[in-house]
This record gives structure tokens, C-alpha cells and sequence, in this order.
């Protein structure tokens, strides 16, 4: 592999963490919500090291929606907008890829079958057991509650507490949708900046794959990468690790001929691209600059 075209698409990745901050930090300033760019950013950064370091893709938009709030007075609504970024991006992502299958790939792949001893679904109903037996201890418990004077009272404060509470936030969804759809162009701005920066990131893996030996069209970078990116969702395992590595690989060996050990390590180099650009949200989580400076009592103090 040449050390330098690695290097240049792990700077093309930061890069595009940098707009994708900037779609978030747009959608911010829809809510009324006028954090710095700077902050933005550096929150985003965060949230993209704890993605690396928690169970699925999507663990670091907790951190990020917590943080958020410091920086703001309308502290659900600043949180709300971390989850529509997160599916704007998603938005993003499904719309290449279905472009891709629909328009380049449809014919030549035929129908996808699952039949396979260790196809996804079956392992997915492996666990189907397990599912019913939690249903069934839920019930019970609930059941519990009901025959004991104390437990149905319990219930009732319960469902008392989720009844505000849920009108609450039913009313601050509702005010923040009718904000987001008054605002079409900007949502529109933010979809396309999410489609550019998505191709650019993966066309910077088509490059370095093209070094490592997976010399395909880059058509099927833009199909197999967002289609990855999307499983990676699911809350498998921490930061979709194994299962994004395997699938990509899987894609490459099964629809293009690759060699497997070409194909793994391509998908390994994304891995290790994620870690090193990821290490800058460490840094800014230990000096604690992603707070506001009224955060700290000792404010005018430097951090110690």
C-alpha cells in the first residue's frame, strides 16, 4: 500500500467529517439554536470517537446530543437535532445506494437470496427464542404489579409521569417539525452536502482500494459502502466492528471476483482510517474545549 494515498484518503474522511458538522450545525441554527462553527465541529468530532467506541455507529450521538445541550438554553430541541442529522445522513446514504443498485447493479446481481446456512436472517431468527422468553418475563412482571395493591399504585404514578411527560415532548416535536418543514431549502442544502460528501469519502477509499488491488469500478464502491454504512446502525456490536469489515469484504469477494485477502484489507484500512480520524474527539473530550467556558467555575483559569 502506498503510505500516501492512504494519507490522503484519511484526510479526504477528515474533510468530510468537517461538512458533515456543518449540515449538523446548519440544522442547529433552523432551531434558533447559534452555536459557533468551532463548537459544532469539535462536538462532532466527539460524538465520532465514541461512535468508534460504542455498540453500533450511533452510540457517539448520545454523547453529542448531551453536549449539545451545555451550549443552549432550548436544550431538547438542540438535543432533537443530533437524531435529524443522523437521519438526514441516512437519508443521504440510502438514496446513493439505491441509486447504484437501481441504475448499475440490479441486472447483473439477479435476486438476493438468503437461504444460506449463515445467511443474515437466519441468524437473526437464531435469537428469536431469546425474544419470546424477555416478552414473557415483561408480561409476567407486569402481571406482578397488577395483583399487588403497592404495584398498581407504582404503575399508576408510572403511567402518570410518562402522560405529561410525553405530551411535553409530543408538543416540542411537533413545534420543532413544523420549524424543519417551514425550512425545505435547508433541509434540501443538507442532504446535498451529505450526497457530496459521501461520494467524495468513498471515492477516496476508491483510490486507496485501487492501490491495494481492488481494481473495480467505482460503482461498486458507492453500492457496497453505503449499503455497509447502513448495517453498521444496527447496534451489533461496538462501532459495527467484524460485522462491517465481513459484509464489505463479503460484497467485494462474492459480486466482483476479488481476492478475499485483497477485499478484507480494504475494508480493515476504513476501520483504521475511522480510529486515527476519530482521535481528535479523545483529545477535545480530556482538554474539555467541546464545554462552553461558563461551564467551568474557574472559568479564567487554563484546565489543569
Amino acid at each position: 500500500m502506498d503510505v500516501w494515498i492512504f494519507a490522503a484518503a484519511a484526510i479526504i474522511f477528515a474533510v468530510g467529517n468537517v461538512i458533515a458538522a456543518l449540515r449538523w450545525w446548519l440544522l442547529l441554527r433552523t432551531q434558533s439554536i447559534f452555536i459557533e462553527l468551532r463548537a459544532a465541529v469539535m462536538l462532532f468530532f466527539l460524538g465520532w470517537f465514541y461512535n468508534n467506541f460504542m455498540p453500533s455507529s450511533v452510540g457517539g450521538d448520545l454523547v453529542r446530543a448531551w453536549y449539545v445541550t451545555k451550549h443552549t438554553d432550548k436544550k431538547f430541541e438542540a438535543a432533537l437535532s443530533v437524531f435529524v442529522d443522523r437521519g438526514v445522513g441516512m437519508v443521504g446514504t440510502l438514496l446513493i445506494a439505491a441509486f447504484y443498485y437501481l441504475f448499475f447493479f440490479r441486472q447483473q446481481a439477479g435476486p438476493v437470496s438468503f437461504d444460506t446456512p449463515s445467511g443474515f436472517l437466519k441468524s437473526i431468527a437464531g435469537y428469536k427464542a431469546i425474544g419470546f422468553w424477555l416478552l414473557v418475563a415483561v408480561v409476567v412482571v407486569f402481571l406482578a404489579f397488577l395483583l399487588f395493591a403497592k404495584g398498581r399504585m407504582v404503575l399508576r404514578k408510572i403511567w402518570s409521569h410518562i402522560r405529561v411527560y410525553g405530551l411535553k415532548i409530543i408538543e416540542k416535536l411537533k413545534t420543532a417539525a413544523v420549524i424543519y418543514c417551514s425550512r425545505p431549502l435547508i433541509i434540501f442544502l443538507a442532504l446535498v452536502l451529505t450526497v457530496l460528501m459521501q461520494i467524495g469519502v468513498i471515492t477516496g477509499f476508491w483510490f486507496l482500494g485501487v492501490n491495494l488491488g481492488v481494481d473495480v469500478s467505482v460503482k461498486y464502491y458507492y453500492l457496497f459502502f453505503t449499503f455497509i454504512w447502513l448495517v453498521g446502525v444496527l447496534p451489533v456490536s461496538i462501532g459495527g466492528a467484524v460485522v462491517m469489515e465481513g459484509g464489505l469484504a463479503y460484497l467485494f469477494v462474492r459480486f466482483t471476483a476479488v481476492m478475499p485477502e485483497t477485499a478484507l484489507a480494504l475494508a480493515l484500512c476504513q476501520r483504521i482510517i475511522w480510529m486515527l480520524t476519530s482521535l481528535p474527539g479523545a483529545v477535545i473530550h480530556l482538554s474539555g474545549v467541546h464545554l462552553p467556558k461558563d461551564f467551568f467555575v474557574d472559568q479564567n483559569r487554563s484546565i489543569d
